[in-house]
């Protein structure tokens, strides 16, 4: 079950990533140039999605906005993982009061609503991709952190990691050779399951204002732009680039929950005697 479902959505992503290489790159028309004299037109064979209130393509625009929509979620799913994954493996290696000071502070940023501390570090830099990513990544490698740290306080109590620190093996030695192999794929993981995440912070920044320019097509931008729009009778501009969010979002969502459960068998339950 859990492969169909993989295999169901990666069709799917693989769609969306081709409709957003594709159409942009084939495409003869600037979704960046305004037409006012073809402003709010409704779909038809010429124009599939409509157009928005400036006359722009959206089937060209919405294929731009998946485009940078998904690079930035990519950036900052890996700034985020990565973070995690160094956090929880120093902390675990180290153990003792480093440990729990380390733990505390991540208690501490997880208590923190994402949105608000995401909002007061992109108003800093408005319109600033890096900032974007910065607090996206800022704002999830908690929960990365916790489940590498466990993972790696599992894998530090084992024999042959006993036996490597017996022969004299140093923690660096330790870290490179048989931690970071071994949550590597939770780190794949953390990764995708971030992604839709990350998707719905950089859409939620940019609907409210502090994410990427007006003029920079993101689902972000274009939810915001269809504000205006959906009073006008355009619900085509509300419709297409919200469909196409949350096709997106849930797909990767779906796909993350499946390849979580290939990869990492349930343990098995205990048989009382």
């Amino acid at each position: 079950m859990a492969k169909r479902r993989l295999s169901i959505c990666l069709v799917i992503l693989g769609l969306v990533i081709a409709y957003a290489v594709v159409v942009p790159w084939f495409s003869d028309v600037n979704d960046r140039v305004t037409n006012f004299a073809a402003a709010r037109q409704a779909p038809s064979v010429e124009f599939w999605f409509g157009t928005d209130s400036a006359g722009r393509d959206l089937f060209v625009r919405i294929a731009s906005a998946i485009r940078t929509s998904l690079l930035v979620a990519l950036a900052s799913a890996l700034l985020a993982t990565l973070i995690g994954v160094l956090v929880g493996t120093l902390s675990a290696l180290a153990g003792g009061w480093i440990d729990r000071i380390v733990m505390r502070l991540a208690d501490a940023a997880n208590a923190l609503p994402h949105l608000l501390l995401g909002i007061v570090i992109v108003a800093l830099f408005r319109g600033n991709v890096v900032a974007i990513v910065l607090s996206i990544a800022l704002t999830h490698w908690v929960q990365v952190a916790r489940i590498v740290r466990s993972e790696a306080l599992s894998l530090r109590e084992r024999e042959y990691i006993s036996a490597a620190v017996l022969a004299g093996a140093s923690k660096l030695h330790v870290l490179r050779t048989h931690i970071l192999p071994a949550v590597a794929p939770q780190a794949l993981i953390a990764i995708v399951l971030l992604l839709p995440h990350a998707v719905w912070h950089e859409s939620t920044l940019s609907f409210l204002g502090f994410g990427l320019p007006p003029h920079e097509p993101s689902l972000g931008t274009l939810l915001e732009e269809a504000r205006s729009s959906l009073l006008l009778g355009g619900w085509w501009t509300l419709v297409f680039p919200a469909g196409v969010l949350v096709i997106t979002t849930v797909s990767v969502a779906v796909a993350g929950s499946a390849l979580r459960t290939l990869t990492i068998p349930p343990k098995p339950s205990k048989v009382p005697l």
